[in-house]
């Protein structure tokens, strides 16, 4: 069992002044001391960063994979809330563009969140850590009801939760619901795991010419017209000063190099 050790700054807002030193024994490897600039972060996992090199659905190893990451940086000390998407599983503007009811369509792809976060909270608990599953829709059944107060104890206990259908209501993207949620858990920063290790100039992926940012502040964002997310998700993280760390999930020790304030993706500030 680890013994942590925490010594913060006084504000959780107040990015990169929170340190917490944590000092985690492990049998193997005696007493081991990590500094880490976030105490509590929301984590935005979209549905297909759980794909794998699968079409669809869910790929065990890839899972395995981001389970062990969070494990990691929790094992650190770091608070972590989670917000999965369902793209994976069911994309509702697609089910739009092909004729159905955009609030129907919304509806199933909460659904198809809540799948992920059960499959995400199985993964975690199979390699020993502690999570728990709120949902912005009553079902009982499989999980809790979202609650504010009772997830900032879950998180302060040290369980990892994982908050599932999005908002609650359509209209919204999953973007969105971890910018909320992030805002009323009072996390330190957005951490918005991708496919791409941060946010070019241009497509890496069509332009070998494109450079990554190492820092970018909402306006300049904005002024040229960098797609980090939608834009009420933005909005929202701006004006509760909620940074955002834009970074490769499937880059071997990014979320902890992230977390440990190294140069890492590109985080987006006021």
């Amino acid at each position: 069992m680890c013994r942590l050790l925490f010594s913060a700054a006084a504000s959780m807002k107040n990015i990169g002044k929170w340190r917490i030193i944590a000092a985690v024994f492990s049998k193997t490897k005696g007493l081991k001391m990590s500094t880490v600039q976030y105490r509590r972060v929301l984590l935005k996992l979209s549905g297909e960063s759980l794909m794998g090199k699968d079409p669809f659905g869910i790929n065990r190893d890839t899972i395995m994979q981001t389970a062990r990451q969070i494990k990691e940086i929790s094992d650190l000390g770091v608070e972590i809330a989670i917000v999965v998407g369902g793209g994976n599983i069911f994309r509702g503007v697609s089910a739009q563009a092909g004729s159905m009811d955009r609030a129907t369509a919304d509806y199933m792809g909460m659904l198809a969140t809540v799948m992920n976060a059960l499959a995400l909270k199985d993964a975690l608990e199979s390699i020993g850590a502690k999570a728990r599953v709120q949902s912005a829709l009553a079902m009982q059944q499989i999980a809790e009801t979202y609650t504010r107060p009772k997830a900032i104890q879950y998180l302060e206990e040290g369980k990892i939760v994982i908050f599932a259908a999005g908002t609650g209501n359509p209209f919204f993207t999953t973007d969105t619901a971890a910018a909320l949620r992030g805002a009323e858990m009072g996390c330190n920063v957005m951490l918005k795991a991708t496919n791409v290790d941060g946010i070019y100039t241009a497509d890496p992926r069509t332009n070998p010419n494109a450079t990554r940012y190492k820092s970018v502040t909402f306006a300049e964002a904005i002024d040229k017209k960098l797609k980090v997310m939608d834009a009420t998700a933005f909005t929202l993280c701006q004006e509760q000063n909620l940074n955002i760390v834009v970074f490769d999930i499937h880059k071997e020790n990014a979320l902890r190099d992230v977390v440990q304030g190294k140069d890492e993706g590109t985080l987006v500030h006021n």
